[in-house]
């Protein structure tokens, strides 16, 4: 393994140097698990095989055996809205791995914003992830990383992660990390990362995985926020060739941190950084640790991590995810969505500085005792062919990527996918932003060879997982094209008009709501419940607003439209655009701005800014590489605006509130019907704008 990885010591020391375990460590971790009060023995874990339903219900979901009146597909759907008090209890009671089981399955309150799950309960997440499926299957692979550089993948077992997780556990822990502090995790997709997540669990830490590409100033929010004790990271970053100072970016980040006690450092590869005294040597640290950590038993309503997102303030939000009602959910949804099968290997393309990360690439798969890809590199990393080569040098099943990517490969045409043998897939996934039909189209037909099952997934970081998607469904139903169709188990979805009223039947088109609690919703924001209450549950009280909007068909499948608020969905990733605005502003010649979202052939969304000089300056190349460089400071380079026009006003109502859906009509060339500008303080600036978009459009843009 050594010889593989080359230069990088995480790795061997992580996973290569770590000793086998001994007959006593091994029999100290079995005991442990079976002796747990009220738990399941693991060896009689039951496997569930997530295969087309069958007439016989129980055999696509064996628990439905106990639940009265479930005969039929239908009758599963009916019964886990009818009775979901039945049904997710019994789910939890079978899947889970419990200290002490719940005694209340639910107590929910939409219309306060109140939710809490498998009450009384306590269990630990890494138990649930690594131990009772190293106890049984030790040899079994858990994670395949596949490295930036292919053909270099490692594979990492069961009882690897568990020994591996329970060092750098142990390091925490002896470095001060205590039950209910907050560690940011600013890692690339890797072993040690997954390792990170699982010791914060296995300790009642709360971890906040900030993805590797923000910027320090980014980072530094976040952990300001969360109130961080601690960050993990490691010396640099590969992905795609290029070399990523993550370290360098920390050091930045911790200036204005004063809660950062140290700063675990691992090694990607064999560059030395500047260590202070602060730093400390993660995997020299790990080797002097033991391979067993005893978990910490955590109430089912305890943190287990905290994910930021952007908010339509500007300001990112920390939305909190707790213990067994999230594990549970992700376990379930990653099993039917996906039709995961033991012995299938997962091949979520997602970083784990997302949503997506977290449930598909870390807590769904190893819940369930699966074997999950960790993708570090990029889908045109050494050539177009990455993706579909890798599928058959690791023989992945299920693969599950985003729109933005396949956009991006289709243009390459089908040869580079064709060259490559693709027969292990089964089941195709897109996830982060609705599909366009042609992409669809080319993903089935060319990638899947038109065999496979294509689900169009739809859920956002606030949900947890899949709510909504293709599948599962009964036996041979259909699935349509750029659709996600169908609410899965305990999903009653809703659409609401303008006015807050529940809009009935079929072929409607407005905001969607979710009725109903389920277990992987997250449960506030973190510092702010008044925040949470405001933004999702006081517009339609009574029910979850998602922010999206949606269209039931004829036939009653949904197919989602798009933000209905000032979120830009770019390439899957949600940006505010008050936080694109707020890095444009910090310029000292930009006295005001406003960023719209735009369609865009390759990212889904774009950002396209509108922005006021001062009096005093010129237009100048200067001064627009200047904003972009400001915005990939503060947030990232993806961020960055696709085109920035200077105006000499904004439209703005009497009341000063700027019309960014006037700057979106002109921004998409929608201008024939600009709606009500009665409001405008000055409707003059209306021409003016459309004739600087007019000469910037000439002149500058080229739609791609």
């Amino acid at each position: 393994m050594a010889a593989i990885m080359g230069g990088s010591r995480l790795l061997r020391i992580a996973f290569s140097r770590c000793p086998r375990p001994s007959a006593s460590v091994n029999e100290r971790t079995a005991a442990r698990v079976k002796g747990s009060p009220r738990g399941l023995d693991p060896n009689k874990i039951r496997t569930f095989h997530a295969t087309s339903p069958a007439p016989n219900i129980s055999s696509f979901l064996p628990e439905s055996s106990s639940f009265p009146g479930v005969k039929s597909y239908a009758d599963l759907l009916d019964f886990a809205i009818r009775d979901p008090e039945t049904f997710w209890g019994t789910l939890a009671k079978e899947r889970l791995l419990w200290n002490r089981l719940f005694q209340r399955v639910h107590d929910c309150d939409f219309s306060k914003g109140s939710i809490a799950w498998f009450l009384g309960g306590q269990l630990n997440v890494s138990v649930n992830c690594l131990d009772r499926h190293a106890n049984q299957y030790p040899n079994r692979v858990a994670l395949i990383w596949e490295r930036d550089e292919p053909g270099t993948e490692i594979r990492i077992t069961y009882r690897e992660l568990l020994e591996t997780t329970c060092r750098l556990a142990n390091t925490l822990k002896r470095h001060g990390v205590q039950k209910g502090d907050r560690v940011a995790i600013y890692l690339p997709v890797s072993p040690i990362g997954i390792a990170a997540m699982l010791a914060c669990a296995r300790i009642g830490a709360v971890h906040t995985v900030v993805f590797a590409g923000f910027s320090s100033h980014a980072l530094s929010e976040r952990i300001s926020d969360a109130q961080c004790k601690a960050v993990i990271t490691c010396n640099q970053g590969v992905r795609g060739g290029r070399i990523i100072e993550l370290k360098k970016l920390v050091d930045e980040a911790v200036k204005s941190c004063p809660t950062v006690k140290c700063i675990f450092v691992a090694q990607r590869t064999d560059s030395k950084v500047p260590m202070s005294n602060m730093d400390i040597s993660l995997e020299e640290e790990m080797e002097k640790e033991e391979p067993v950590c005893e978990p910490v038993s955590m109430d089912s309503e305890d943190l287990l991590f905290l994910l930021y997102t952007s908010g339509s303030t500007g300001k990112p939000k920390g939305l909190v995810h707790t213990q067994a009602g999230y594990l549970l959910y992700t376990s379930i949804t990653h099993k039917y969505a996906f039709d995961y099968q033991e012995g299938d290997i997962f091949g979520c393309m997602a970083d784990i500085g997302w949503i997506t990360g977290h449930s598909y690439v870390v807590y769904g798969p190893l819940c369930n005792g699966g074997t999950t890809v960790l993708f570090e590199s990029t889908p045109i990393y050494p050539n177009p062919g990455r993706y579909w080569e890798t599928v058959q040098r690791l023989q992945i099943n299920q693969f599950y990527g985003a729109p933005t990517a396949i956009r991006l490969l289709l243009k390459y045409g089908d040869s580079w996918v064709s060259k490559y043998d693709r027969s292990s897939l089964k089941t195709l996934g897109t996830v982060g932003e609705p599909i366009n039909h042609e992409a669809w189209e080319w993903f089935w037909k060319v990638v899947g060879d038109g065999r496979c099952t294509l689900v169009d997934t739809w859920w956002q970081t606030e949900t947890g997982g899949v709510c909504i998607s293709p599948r599962p469904s009964e036996e041979g139903a259909k699935i349509l094209p750029s659709m996600a169709m169908r609410p899965f188990f305990g999903i009653q979805l809703a659409i609401m008009d303008e006015k807050g009223n529940r809009m009935e039947g079929n072929s409607v088109t407005g905001a969607l709501c979710i009725t109903k609690p389920w277990p992987g919703i997250a449960r506030s924001i973190y510092g702010d419940h008044p925040r949470f209450l405001n933004s999702y549950f006081k517009k339609y009280p009574g029910y979850y607003l998602t922010g999206d909007g949606a269209h039931r068909s004829e036939e009653g499948f949904y197919k989602i439209t798009g933000r209905m608020d000032d979120i830009i969905n770019i390439s899957g990733h949600r940006l505010g655009t008050a936080e694109i605005e707020n890095a444009l502003a910090e310029h000292p010649d930009v006295p005001e701005t406003a960023v719209i979202g735009f369609p865009h052939d390759m990212k889904g969304e774009a950002a396209f800014a509108f922005i006021v000089l001062k009096d005093t300056c010129s237009i100048s190349e200067l001064v627009i590489k200047d904003l972009k460089t400001n915005v990939a400071s503060k947030i990232a380079k993806y961020a960055i605006p696709d085109h920035i026009l200077v105006v000499k006003r904004l439209p703005k109502t009497r009341s000063g509130k700027i019309m960014r859906r006037v700057l979106k009509k002109i921004a998409t060339d929608d201008t024939s019907n600009l709606g009500d500008l009665s409001t405008l303080d000055d409707p003059q600036i209306i021409s003016e704008i459309i004739a600087a978009y007019t000469k910037y459009k000439k002149d500058h843009m080229t739609r791609k």
